[in-house]
C-alpha cells in the first residue's frame, strides 16, 4: 500500500497509510470530559436480583395483576419443563455415548455452551410475569482454537448450572404448577358447588336412600344450606386467602431457583464489582489528567509565554543602545531559560496526556507517525471510537512502541495497524528489525513490562513476537470501554 506523506507545519513529516483518511475522523463523536458528565449518565450494573415495583399493591392479592402474572409463570415453566429435562438429558447422554469416538466431547462442549439459552429465556421470564430482574453470568468467551472451544465449552460453569436449573426445574415447575391449579381449582369448585353439584349423578347411601351432593365422608354429603354455606366459606378461604399466598410464594420460590442457577455466583458478582471499580478509577484518572493537561496548556504555559515574549521584547528594546553587556547577557539567559522551561512544560503536557487526542485516537496516531524519525505507515481500521481512557491506553502503547523500534530495531520502517476484533481493539507495531525482543515482557525490558501492566488496568492483553532475524511484532487487545 502507498503510504502518502502527512503534513504538520511545525514538526518533521512521518508517513501515514492511505486508508487513515480525516472521512473517519469526523464520524467520531466527541468525548464529554468524565469530570463534565452528569453522574446520572454513569450507569451501574445490576450485580443482585432486583424487583421491580408496580402499582396496585394495595389491592387483596387475588385482584393483583402480579399473582395472576405468578399463575401464568407456573403455567409457562410446566409446558417448558419436558423440554428442559430433554435437553438436559440429551446432553449428557449423547455426550457419555459418544465419548470413545471423541465426538462426544464436541457434542457435549456445544450442548454445554448452548444451555446458557435457557438461562436466558428463563431470566426474561422471571423478569416479564415475576418482576424478578436476574443479572446474566459472565458471557461465555471461547478460547481460541478447536482444543480451546472444547476447553471453553467443557468448563462454562454458567452452562452447567443451566442444566443443573433444567433438571431441577422440571420437579420444581411440575409441583408447582400442580399445587397452583389444584388450590385454585378446589376454591372455586367450593364456592360454586351449591350450583353445579345438582348435576352431579346421585349415589346411594348405606340407608338406601339417594344423594346428589359430593361425598366428604362415608354416608356424609354436601347437602342442604349448612353445608353449602360451609362449602363456600372454605371456598372463599382457599381463593381469596390460601391460593394467593400458596400461588406467589411457589413463583418466589421458582425465581429464586433461577436466580441461583442462572445467574452470576457470588465471586462473579465480586468481579464485577471489582471491574466496575477499577473501570472507575481508571476514568477518573485519564479525567484528571486530561484536566491537568488543560491547566498546564490554559495557565502554566500560558504564563511562560507572556514571560518569553516579554524578555524578548525587553532585548529588542535594549539592543540599540549602551546597556550593560551584564544586562543583555542576563535577559538573552533569562529569554533562552523561558523557552526552554515553556518547551519542557509542552514535553510534560504531551507525556501526561497528548491534547490531540481529544479529536480521536486516529488523529492522535497520525500527529505521532508524522513526528516519528523512521516511516511509519498507520492503517487504522476502526469504525467505532473508544472510551477516553482506552484511547490514552491505546497510544501511549503506540508511542511507547514505536519509540522502542527507533531505538533498538535497526529496521528502515514501522507498521502500526488498528482494527476492532470481536468487540475489542486491537493494536499491532510491527517493526522490520533485527528481533531477539523476546518473547515475554519480563524479558522486554521495562519499558513493555511498564506497558503490560498499564494493558492489564483495563483487562488488557499484550503479546510480543520476535525471532533473531525479526521482524518484531507487539500486539496489544483492549477492551473498547
Amino acid at each position: 500500500m502507498t503510504p502518502t506523506r502527512a503534513s504538520d507545519p511545525d514538526t518533521t513529516p512521518g508517513l501515514v497509510e492511505a486508508d487513515s483518511t480525516p472521512a473517519q475522523h469526523s464520524r467520531h463523536p466527541r468525548h464529554v470530559p468524565h469530570s463534565e458528565r452528569s453522574p446520572h449518565s454513569e450507569r451501574t450494573p445490576h450485580l443482585q436480583s432486583t424487583r421491580v415495583s408496580r402499582p396496585g399493591t394495595g389491592r387483596p392479592a387475588f385482584f393483583r395483576s402480579s399473582t395472576w402474572r405468578a399463575f401464568g409463570y407456573h403455567w409457562v415453566t410446566l409446558l417448558l419443563a419436558p423440554f428442559g429435562l430433554a435437553y438436559a438429558v440429551t446432553t449428557v447422554s449423547l455426550g457419555a455415548s459418544l465419548l470413545v469416538t471423541f465426538v462426544g466431547l464436541i457434542v457435549m462442549a456445544a450442548l454445554v455452551a448452548g444451555a446458557r439459552s435457557w438461562g436466558t429465556l428463563h431470566r426474561s421470564l422471571a423478569a416479564g410475569l415475576l418482576d424478578r430482574e436476574i443479572p446474566a453470568p459472565v458471557r461465555f468467551a471461547p478460547r481460541p482454537g478447536f482444543f480451546g472451544f472444547l476447553r471453553s465449552g467443557l468448563a462454562d460453569g454458567a452452562g452447567w448450572r443451566a442444566l443443573s436449573h433444567m433438571a431441577v426445574s422440571f420437579v420444581t415447575s411440575v409441583l408447582s404448577a400442580c399445587l397452583s391449579i389444584t388450590f385454585l381449582a378446589a376454591g372455586l369448585g367450593c364456592m360454586t358447588h351449591w350450583y353445579w353439584y345438582q348435576w352431579l349423578p346421585p349415589q346411594e347411601a348405606g340407608d338406601g336412600t339417594w344423594h346428589r351432593g359430593s361425598m366428604i365422608a362415608p354416608d356424609v354429603y354436601v347437602e342442604g344450606f349448612w353445608w353449602q354455606a360451609a362449602y363456600v366459606g372454605v371456598g372463599l378461604l382457599l381463593t381469596f386467602l390460601i391460593w394467593p399466598s400458596l400461588n406467589n410464594g411457589l413463583a418466589r420460590l421458582q425465581a429464586s431457583l433461577a436466580a441461583g442457577l442462572l445467574g452470576p455466583t457470588a465471586a462473579q458478582d465480586r468481579v464485577r464489582e471489582l471491574e466496575a471499580s477499577r473501570s472507575s478509577s481508571v476514568a477518573g484518572a485519564d479525567a484528571r489528567l486530561a484536566q491537568i493537561e488543560r491547566d498546564l496548556h490554559d495557565g502554566t504555559q500560558a504564563q511562560l509565554v507572556a514571560i518569553a515574549m516579554k524578555l524578548g521584547d525587553a532585548k529588542d528594546r535594549i539592543a540599540g543602545t549602551e546597556a550593560p553587556a551584564e544586562l543583555q547577557h542576563l535577559l538573552d539567559t533569562a529569554h533562552g531559560t523561558a523557552k526552554d522551561a515553556l518547551e519542557d512544560l509542552r514535553g510534560i503536557a504531551r507525556g501526561i496526556r497528548p491534547a490531540v487526542l481529544n479529536d480521536g485516537l486516529d488523529t492522535a496516531l497520525e500527529s505521532l507517525a508524522a513526528t516519528a524519525p523512521l516511516p511509519v505507515y498507520l492503517s487504522y481500521r476502526l469504525p467505532v471510537r473508544p472510551s477516553p481512557a482506552v484511547e490514552a491506553i491505546a497510544y501511549y502503547c503506540a508511542a511507547e512502541l514505536v519509540t522502542n523500534a527507533v531505538k533498538h530495531s535497526g529496521g528502515s520502517r514501522i507498521s502500526v495497524l488498528v482494527l476492532q476484533e470481536d468487540s475489542g481493539l486491537t493494536l499491532s507495531v510491527k517493526d522490520e528489525g533485527a528481533g531477539g525482543a523476546g518473547s515475554g515482557t519480563e524479558s522486554a525490558g521495562t519499558g513493555l513490562a511498564g506497558l503490560a501492566e498499564r494493558v492489564r488496568t483495563v483487562d488488557g492483553t499484550l503479546r510480543i513476537s520476535s525471532p533473531d532475524g525479526g521482524p518484531t511484532v507487539v500486539t496489544v487487545r483492549l477492551p473498547l470501554s
